[in-house]
Order: structure tokens, then C-alpha cells, then sequence
């Protein structure tokens, strides 16, 4: 019997080894192939693909279609599921995958029918363009079928990879605009019509400030705040009774910035970019250097897309932030009263159309009722049931095109600019600088072409100017050149004025500290300026703005009656550094006093909005007017259950010291630490602590030049002079690498989190692929 069970026993053991050794072999199965020699159908000629110790590859091909295919072969076998749920999440499509988890995200999305506006955009492609995405299509299935096994994700799900079509490229470029647009179907202009309907207009407008001292645009004026409304300009207004939780979640933004050749230490322009991104694995971009047709283009690509989306091609650099314009329009329906399903226009009626459209969930199917218009879809209704229906740019398939290929081939400054206001991808400040040393900045992607009307309010369907009348001819766009400081920058705050800000529209610009502390860093610096320079800039984590709220938090506590806690405070303030650093405990406390007036002060000015729009978030300028509450401190605005500003303040204090049980031991860092993880992480039993990056604390927030958060940061840092490269500097949290058992998997991440200057160019050689023509 003991014979048995030994027998037994090894058995189970053996076959737990085969299915280990099989899993591991299908895990190394799934890596991409670094070394030897492929046959892709379609290659006008032999392609190399040569890889460094981190993973970046270059890429020569004879032609840009060459390259697109081999980018998308290199990006399939590196990046396949992340490309995967790119296009799914905007097509309403990833619960077929991923089943009850993303029902809601869904179905939040599918109404826009995106799919089908994809397929639109491609058939709309000029004959070039779509040469160049057809090559990287059938390079991407031609990787992905290479791969000796599915990539492990699949093999957890249980699911096979469907292959990738055209369209799939324009909805992964979709996916960016959700990231950097997409406001869940209830945007700032309903939000602006509910404080309007809500508030009496003294204090609406001083609660949506369309600007203040802080600002600072490269071209106008700061725009001055309103002020606090006086007692008889809020007849018949009540302040809420209770406080609550104001939600200030990091929003896509980016900084991008240039100095002139006459300013460089190289002669030619230097462009500084690090786009502020969500963090996680795989992370969003991934690096190449594309050799073709006597040229060399080297930045960072989406995978799903064949474009260098940030770079420098050796003439000309170039770099993104999103712009805040407005490119969304809410529409608000009018019924017809005597016909159902119909809704007035200022020329009659239009009916409406009630779709039904399935969405897979695992492996069921759930149906989804969709109220689309001329306009396009219902996303939002008032309380008393009006709907709204959304107008956006990305619904358009002319909004979206591969015309940024045409600045990878760009020789000038104004070759490039052209080519952006040409360009279909979610509407950025585009800023730029040649080999020359111009610099310039304007917007790259399409901007609405309004009549009558600035946007920043929902309009009546009966209105006349409520239809778009297409987009601006790129030869209108705004465009900022050769400024005679030479210096340029962007933040996602205002960047310009007058008319070319009407064009633009506002849909919420970021405040504008970190902008103003970015162009001070610039005017500071002495010529000749260097690419460290630069860098240092990206890495300011100076607490400028909360200085003012660190003095606040110190003035009050010397009015208030001492304690054990608000000595402690005090003590602990006095030592703190100034900036947003790991190890201090001073700038956290500050930022959370500031979180703590924020939550007495707004609510009880906000709560009839609330109570007509439970959607509405707080304004999210709320710097400015919170700021001229606690310091001029009007008894008119003072929140009930405080007998004054000071107590309210002392409350606020005495909130802080409340969340720790040793005040000295909350430290920056503590709050601040690094979370990015591959999505599956917590799903994969034994691999989970292979998915994630170290968790460490991090340098940064906000509101200012260093932006982090634990899960939200700088997707990459670049600075890079065009003619230059060799110079430039580099950095990208995560890595390149897909896969958790690649050789350079986070290969880079430290450089990115410790601010080390890492090049710009591809390294030494490690691995060499050449791909050759099939047949």
C-alpha cells in the first residue's frame, strides 16, 4: 500500500512538473524574437530591427512603408494584449475579453459607436496614409502569428487574440482622445449651465474664473478674476449646510517647452517635452528609432499606430500637451411637441433614432439602448428629463488621419507646423524647433469651425449656430513663432489670447501655476542654455504654490490657542524644504490643510448646483476662488458652524493633525508612493510581484513642473535638439519590454524615477532581427 501511494505521489509530482515545465515553455513561448532571420510578405526589401540593452529598437528599412510594417511586426510581438484592449475600450468592446468587470465602461462607450466612425476615418484616408497603415496592419498580424505561443495574457483569459484590422489603428488613437477628452458624458459646459441655472450670477462667474494672477501665456495677458460677490448680489442665495469631499484627481496634461538656436549651447533649437499620463504595465509609449529613405526619426510610438508620436528627425523636434480646448458641444434637445421621436431644429423637426446595440459580455450578450441625433448621441439628461446630446470633433472621420507622418519628413520649422494643423489626432499644443533654432507652438489636430456662439454653454437644437459648420482650414489655426525672448512653453493652462483663444475655445484650462513656475525657470536660466538645463526644469519639484498656503497654515496657527498637536504643526512647518520631496513631512501636511479648507469652503457654496446636477463636479479652478475667500474673508460667504474664517481655518488645522497618529512620520513620500502594475497583476497567483514596478516614493506632484502621483505621472521626459540627437536626454518609466521575462523588462525605469540623464538615441547593438521579403 505504501508502494502505492509512493507511486501515486510521484505521479502527481511529475505531472505537476510537465504542466509547470508546459506553462514556463508557453510563457517563453511568447516572448518576442530578438536574433536570426524572418520572412515578412509585403517588405520591398530586407528590414533589420536592431535592439539595445533596453529594448529600443532601429529599424532601417528601404521605405516608410517597410518600416511600418516592421514597427508593427515588432509591436505585436511586444505589445499585443495592450494593443488589444487600445481598441477595444473606445469600440465598447472590452467585456467580450474581459467579461462583468468593464460591463460599465462599456456601456458607457459603445453609444458612440466608434467602431463604425473608424471604419469611416480609414475609407477617408488619402492613398499615402493608407499605403502606410495597410503595411503596418499586415505587419502586426504577420508578428503576432510568429510568436510561438499566445502572449501569456491570453493564456490566463483563456481567450485567443482576434487579428488586427485598419480600423483598430484609428481606434487606438481613439483610446488616446478618451485619456486626454473624454469628460463620461457630462462635460464642463453642462457643468457651467448648472452653476449658471443655479447660483445667482455674481457668484457663478466668481466660482468659474476664466483666469487670474498665476497665469501665464506666451502670447496676452493674465486674465483677472472676479471678484467676491457682494451681499446684494446674492439675493435669494442660502449656503449649505455641511462640508464634504472635493475630489482633485490628476488630470491628462502634459509640459512642453523650446528655446531658440541663439539662446542653445548647439545653435539650434532644444525641445523639452514629458506628457502626464496615467502609469501602468506595459507602459503607454514605446521607443524606436525609424532609418528610412536617408532619415532618421527616433521618439516614442503608440502600439497600434505607425507614427513617431513625440520626436526629433534630425531637422526638426517636436513635442505635445493637451491643449484644453474646446472641441466637445452639448446640444440640448427640444421635443417637438406634435410629433413623437422628433426634436425642433431652427428649420423644422429631425427625428431621433432609438439604436439597439449588442455588447458582448463574456459569453453573453447584453443589449444597449442608444438615443443618437444629427448632433450624436444622448450622453446626459436634467432632472426634469431634457436630453443632451454630445457634438464631438473625434465623431467626425476627417477628425482623425496619419497626417503626422508628414512631420517625420519635415525639414523646417514651418514644414512641421503645417503638417500638425493638418494632422487628426485629439487637438494639442504642438510646440516644435528646427535645426536652424526657430521655435514655434500652434495647435496640431482639428478645431470646430463655431458661428455665433463661443461654446462654453449648451445651445438649443432650434438654435441656428447649434451644427458645427466643419473644422478650421489649417492655414487659421493659431500659431505662436519665433517669440523675441525665444522661449516658448505650454502646461495645459491658457496659452494664448484674444482671438486666437476664441478659436480655441476653453474647456477648463489647468491653472496656471505650473506653467508660470515653468516659464520663470526658463527666463532664468543664463545662455547658453543645454539640454541639463532643460531637464532641470522637468524636475523642479519646487512647492511654489503651496507656499503661500504652507505661510497660511503658519499664520493661523500663531492666532490660535496653543496644543500639543498645533505645536507639532508648527514645528514640523518651520523644517519643511519647499519642495514636494520625498522625505518631507511639511509640504504634506500643507497640501492637506489646503485639501481641508478646500472641502469646508466649496461645498456650501455649491450644494444648490449639487442639488440640481449631482453630476457636476466642483470647479476645477477652485485655486483661485478659495484662495480670495480665506484671505479676504467675507462673513457673508462664511460656511455655517464656524463663528469665523480663523476657526474655520483652525479647523482645517486641527483636521490635519487628526489624520496621523505621529505627525512626524507622515512624510511625503509615504503618500506619494509609485503604484504601476500590470492590470492582471492582482489576477495571476505566484506572478503578480512579477507585474509591477518597485513601489517607491516618489519626487513631485501637481502643481508643478515634476508632476507625479502614484499612479499618474510623466509618461516620458525628453529633451532633444534637433541635428543634435546625440545629446538629447531620455527618460520612460517602465520600460519597453511587454513581457515579464524579456531581458530588459524595466529596463530604464530607474533613470526615470531617480531623474538620471539617460540618452536620447537607441545604445550599442544587443540583438539583431532581419526581416526579409516572403517568397
Amino acid at each position: 500500500m505504501k508502494r502505492l501511494l509512493a507511486i501515486l505521489l510521484a505521479a502527481v509530482v511529475l505531472l505537476a512538473l510537465l504542466g509547470a515545465v508546459g506553462v514556463w515553455g508557453a510563457l517563453r513561448g511568447s516572448l518576442p524574437h530578438l536574433d536570426g532571420e524572418h520572412a515578412l510578405a509585403g517588405l520591398s526589401a530586407p528590414v533589420t530591427v536592431e535592439r539595445d540593452a533596453a529594448g529600443v529598437p532601429t529599424i532601417t528599412a528601404a521605405t516608410r512603408p517597410d518600416a511600418a510594417r516592421a514597427l508593427g511586426y515588432v509591436h505585436a510581438q511586444e505589445r499585443y494584449f495592450q494593443m488589444d484592449l487600445l481598441r477595444r475600450a473606445p469600440a465598447g468592446e472590452l467585456s467580450a475579453l474581459l467579461g462583468e468587470a468593464t460591463w460599465r465602461t462599456d456601456s458607457t462607450l459603445a453609444g458612440h459607436r466608434f467602431r463604425e466612425r473608424a471604419l469611416a476615418s480609414v475609407a477617408a484616408l488619402p492613398p499615402d496614409q493608407r499605403a502606410v497603415l495597410d503595411a503596418y496592419v499586415d505587419g502586426v498580424n504577420a508578428g503576432r502569428e510568429a510568436l510561438d505561443a499566445r502572449p501569456f495574457e491570453y493564456l490566463a483569459l483563456r481567450q485567443e487574440p482576434a487579428p488586427w484590422r485598419p480600423e483598430d489603428s484609428i481606434l487606438a488613437a481613439y483610446a488616446m482622445v478618451l485619456d486626454l477628452q473624454f469628460d463620461g458624458g457630462f462635460g464642463v459646459e453642462l457643468e457651467r449651465e448648472a452653476v449658471a441655472a443655479a447660483l445667482p450670477e455674481a457668484l457663478a462667474d466668481f466660482l468659474t474664473p476664466r483666469g487670474d494672477d498665476w497665469d501665464a501665456p506666451i502670447q496676452g495677458d493674465a486674465i483677472a478674476p472676479p471678484p467676491i460677490p457682494a451681499p446684494d448680489q446674492l439675493e435669494g442665495f442660502r449656503l449649505g449646510a455641511e462640508a464634504g469631499a472635493v475630489a482633485d484627481p490628476p488630470t491628462p496634461g502634459s509640459n512642453n517647452w523650446a528655446v531658440a538656436g541663439d539662446l542653445s549651447e548647439t545653435g539650434s533649437a532644444i525641445v523639452a517635452d514629458d506628457m502626464h499620463l496615467g502609469l501602468r504595465l506595459p507602459h503607454i509609449w514605446f521607443r524606436a528609432s525609424l532609418v528610412y529613405g536617408g532619415r532618421r526619426v527616433t521618439g516614442v510610438t503608440l502600439p497600434g499606430a505607425p507614427l513617431v508620436v513625440v520626436g526629433s528627425n534630425g531637422d526638426v523636434a517636436w513635442g505635445f500637451t493637451n491643449s484644453y480646448g474646446d472641441f466637445i458641444d452639448y446640444v440640448r434637445l427640444v421635443d417637438a411637441p406634435d410629433r413623437p421621436g422628433h426634436v425642433l431644429t431652427d428649420s423644422g423637426s429631425v427625428a431621433v433614432d432609438t439604436l439597439r446595440i449588442d455588447v458582448a459580455v463574456g459569453g453573453d450578450v447584453r443589449q444597449l439602448v442608444v438615443v443618437d441625433t444629427p448632433w450624436g448621441p444622448v450622453t446626459a439628461r436634467d432632472a426634469d428629463g431634457t436630453a443632451y446630446a454630445v457634438q464631438w470633433s473625434v465623431h467626425r472621420p476627417e477628425a482623425t488621419n496619419l497626417a503626422l507622418l508628414d512631420v517625420e519628413t519635415a525639414t523646417t520649422l514651418d514644414d512641421a507646423l503645417d503638417a500638425a494643423n493638418r494632422s487628426g489626432i485629439p487637438a494639442q499644443n504642438f510646440t516644435a524647433g528646427d535645426r536652424a533654432g526657430r521655435i514655434g507652438w500652434t495647435i496640431a489636430g482639428q478645431i470646430p469651425l463655431r458661428a455665433g456662439r463661443d461654446g462654453r454653454r449648451p445651445v438649443d437644437s432650434t438654435d441656428p449656430n447649434a451644427r458645427w459648420a466643419g473644422f478650421l482650414p489649417p492655414s487659421d489655426v493659431p500659431r505662436v513663432t519665433d517669440p523675441e525672448d525665444g522661449r516658448l512653453w505650454t502646461a495645459n493652462a491658457r496659452v494664448v489670447s484674444g482671438e486666437a483663444l476664441a478659436v480655441i475655445g476653453d474647456d477648463n484650462y489647468a491653472h496656471g501655476a505650473r506653467a508660470r513656475q515653468i516659464r520663470d525657470g526658463l527666463r532664468a536660466l543664463t545662455p547658453p542654455i543645454s539640454e541639463q538645463d532643460l531637464l532641470g526644469i522637468q524636475l523642479d519639484d519646487r512647492a511654489v504654490l503651496m507656499g503661500r498656503w504652507r505661510d497660511l497654515f503658519l499664520q493661523t496657527l500663531a492666532e490660535a490657542e496653543p496644543t500639543t498637536d498645533r505645536d507639532s504643526l508648527r514645528v514640523l512647518l518651520d523644517a519643511w524644504s519647499g519642495r514636494a520631496a520625498p522625505g518631507d513631512v511639511g509640504y504634506r501636511l500643507t497640501k492637506e490643510f489646503r485639501e481641508a479648507v478646500v472641502e469646508r469652503v466649496l461645498p456650501p457654496l455649491m450644494a444648490p448646483v449639487r442639488a440640481r446636477a449631482p453630476r457636476a463636479d466642483l470647479p476645477a479652478r477652485d485655486e483661485t476662488p478659495v484662495w480670495a475667500l480665506v484671505t479676504e474673508r467675507p462673513t457673508h460667504l462664511l460656511p455655517s458652524g464656524h463663528a469665523s474664517w480663523q476657526a474655520l481655518l483652525e479647523d482645517a488645522a486641527d483636521d490635519v493633525a487628526d489624520q496621523h497618529d505621529v505627525l512626524s512620520q507622515a512624510s511625503w513620500g509615504a503618500a506619494n508612493t509609485l503604484r504601476m502594475e500590470h492590470p492582471m497583476a492582482s489576477a495571476l497567483p505566484g506572478l503578480g510581484d512579477r507585474l509591477v514596478m518597485p513601489a517607491v516614493p516618489q519626487f513631485g506632484d501637481q502643481r508643478m513642473p515634476r508632476v507625479s502621483g502614484p499612479d499618474f505621472g510623466a509618461s516620458q521626459r525628453m529633451v532633444v535638439s534637433p541635428g543634435h540627437e546625440d545629446r538629447g536626454i531620455f527618460q520612460m518609466p517602465g520600460g519597453q519590454a511587454g513581457h515579464f521575462l524579456s531581458p530588459y523588462w524595466g529596463a530604464g525605469h530607474d533613470d526615470w524615477v531617480e531623474g538620471r540623464p539617460s540618452p536620447f538615441l537607441p545604445g550599442p547593438t544587443e540583438w539583431t532581427l532581419t526581416l526579409t521579403p516572403a517568397g
